[in-house]
């Protein structure tokens, strides 16, 4: 009997790798850059051609399957997680790093059955860096093993965040009073690559004790979710307890005990949630 989430997963490494050629040609002409919900909040032509090209490619082999991407839920689609075979993609994560040159932007696609991520697919596509991982069979970067790091010491450790595209000076405030918090342990230092995705799969790297975020989505992290934790990682809501994928916020650590710290140490605020309906205010 084929094995069809396998098929799935290479479907999606080869997509993916297409997808980077795209992002890496237009990184040499004249993008346009539109806003979305704020002026930091940028998406490219490139964002919607590589979810198109993602989503049709996917469309042609898995007819059945559902999807849920970025660029589509901008335009209005529904951001719904059913136990229906779901492809949750995130074209271009890092759009800002890309519109600037910097080099870390990924390709994510992340593949989900009964509501429980099955792979994940991360193309750091600047780098030419492919992460790969699937439910029960490891995490790899272009083929070698990725193990997370073994340190238990907070204090001996690097931590990664981002400050996300909310400028509203509260929000920033918190964001930064939990920076503060977090490096006054002290750590060895805060580290954030201006994506998630790569924030997560340093951390399944092991360079990186762990990373945490609030106001991401579901497409920024469910990919590298299944990367960190089949490196041997861990994955935590902001107040402990499991990771709610639609809940726009994520603690990914190398171990429990690091995850815990974090979770202790910071302020949790709120994020709307992906799968809120339509008109939902925080």
């Amino acid at each position: 009997m084929p094995d069809l989430w396998q098929d799935a997963m290479d479907h999606a490494v080869a997509v993916a790798k297409k997808a980077g050629e795209i992002i890496r040609d237009a990184l040499q002409n004249d993008m346009k850059v539109m806003c979305k919900s704020s002026s930091v909040d940028l998406v490219t032509k490139t964002d919607q051609k590589v979810e198109q090209l993602i989503i049709a490619s996917v469309k042609e082999k898995f007819p059945e399957h559902g999807f849920i991407g970025e660029e589509s839920v901008a335009d209005g689609q529904p951001c719904v997680l059913s136990d229906s075979p779901t492809w949750i993609v995130d074209p271009v994560d890092g759009t800002t790093n890309f519109v600037h040159g910097y080099p870390f932007v990924a390709v994510c696609i992340g593949f989900a059955v009964n509501k429980k991520l099955e792979f994940g697919v991360v193309y750091s596509c600047i780098e030419d860096k492919m992460y790969t991982a699937r439910r029960g069979k490891g995490a790899f970067c272009n083929g070698e093993s990725l193990q997370v790091s073994d340190q238990k010491d907070i204090n001996q450790s690097i931590i990664a965040t981002e400050f996300g595209s909310d400028r509203d000076p509260e929000v920033v405030e918190k964001i930064f009073s939990n920076m503060r918090k977090i490096l006054c342990l002290p750590v060895h230092g805060m580290r954030g690559a201006g994506s998630a995705a790569i924030n997560m799969c340093l951390v399944a790297s092991g360079c990186v004790e762990a990373y945490y975020e609030i106001g991401v989505h579901c497409w920024d992290v469910a990919a590298a979710a299944v990367i960190v934790e089949e490196a041997g990682g861990v994955l935590m809501d902001l107040e402990g307890g499991p990771m709610d994928l639609m809940s726009r916020r994520i603690i990914a650590a190398n171990n429990k005990t690091i995850a815990e710290r974090i979770s202790k140490e910071i302020e949790a605020y709120p994020a709307l949630r992906d799968d809120a309906p339509p008109g939902t205010t925080e």
